[in-house]
């Protein structure tokens, strides 16, 4: 798979097949609209492109609204790798690239990228302010000589998958339901870094996370997660907040792995969200918060790894 950081710069020789998206998180729908881009390539001897940003458009255009992502770009890309896509552009959204307008877009999609088909969403829209949109792909189709598919929304239980809903589910802490919308368990990455270490003396060591705060992070809580590590799997329970019975008062990502000792600081680690356990809750007294966290890693160890 071939990745690029392109603006309309470069002029590929060959035929593309291109889906065109944000495509944060990677959801259900997305794989749609992907799986259908490497198929309509195959068949027309073509190659298969992804065209999204590598940040995004509105934390240049208003930081104070852009949301929260749900997956990075490393992430994005391993996943895209499974697919079967040829081509990844990662373009730059700047404020040369915001001024682009929607006649612009399309014709640099044909002239620097060669598309013979564009495969979009239902409701994809594009250029300068968003003035693009399906209906405009269709009447430039004809004129440019290409092939517009548009991808209907997908539905998993009566629910529209979409990003959007995706994150509200997150920041609600109703895992289950979005990893059933995303297709996969939803993630966070980053280093391990040196946090009280009051865990270790009550037979509970964690691992503290130094999470990307563009990323969102699970509604405040205790998680039943599965960590990656050194390419191994472990059970684990997470908790996001304050640690209120120790009197924190700094937002943490705190997991303490089963059957793990190693000291890893300064290691990548993923925490995969499978569940919620339960509410973060202040104890009266380190004993109970030791009794109630024998409960939460007893839950873990009852669970599959999937």
């Amino acid at each position: 798979m071939l990745i690029i950081e392109d603006n309309f710069k470069t002029n590929l020789k060959y035929q593309t097949f291109i889906a065109l998206g944000s495509f944060d998180g990677l959801h259900l729908g997305h794989m749609h609209l992907i799986n259908k881009t490497v198929e309509l390539s195959k068949a027309n001897n073509a190659k298969s492109m992804i065209c999204t940003f590598k940040n995004h458009p509105l934390s240049v255009i208003n930081k104070e609204i852009c949301p929260k992502l749900i997956m990075d770009n490393d992430t994005k890309i391993k996943l895209l790798e499974d697919t079967g896509i040829d081509i990844v552009n990662l373009a730059n959204f700047d404020k040369d690239f915001m001024k682009i307008t929607p006649e612009e877009f399309i014709r640099n999609m044909v002239k620097c990228y060669n598309a013979k088909g564009i495969i979009v969403g239902f409701n994809y829209r594009f250029g300068y302010k968003n003035l693009g949109d399906v209906e405009m792909l269709k009447t430039y189709s004809t004129i440019l000589g290409y092939k517009l598919y548009v991808c209907d929304a997908i539905s998993v239980n009566d629910e529209i998958v979409s990003s959007s809903r995706i994150r509200h589910l997150i920041a609600e802490g109703n895992i289950v339901k979005a990893n059933e919308l995303l297709g996969r368990p939803h993630t966070i990455i980053g280093k391990v870094i040196t946090g009280k270490q009051l865990g270790r003396t009550i037979g509970f060591p964690t691992v503290n996370l130094n999470y990307n705060k563009e990323y969102i992070l699970p509604k405040g809580g205790v998680y039943y997660t599965i960590i990656e590590y050194d390419n191994y799997l472990y059970k684990a329970i997470t908790n996001i907040g304050y640690n209120p019975t120790v009197e924190g008062n700094k937002l943490s990502v705190e997991t303490h792995i089963l059957d793990f000792n190693k000291q890893i600081y300064g290691e990548v680690v993923k925490i995969n969200f499978i569940n919620r356990i339960r509410d973060e809750v202040k104890f009266n007294t380190i004993d109970e918060l030791k009794q109630q966290l024998e409960k939460d890693s007893e839950y873990a160890y009852n669970q599959k790894i999937e």
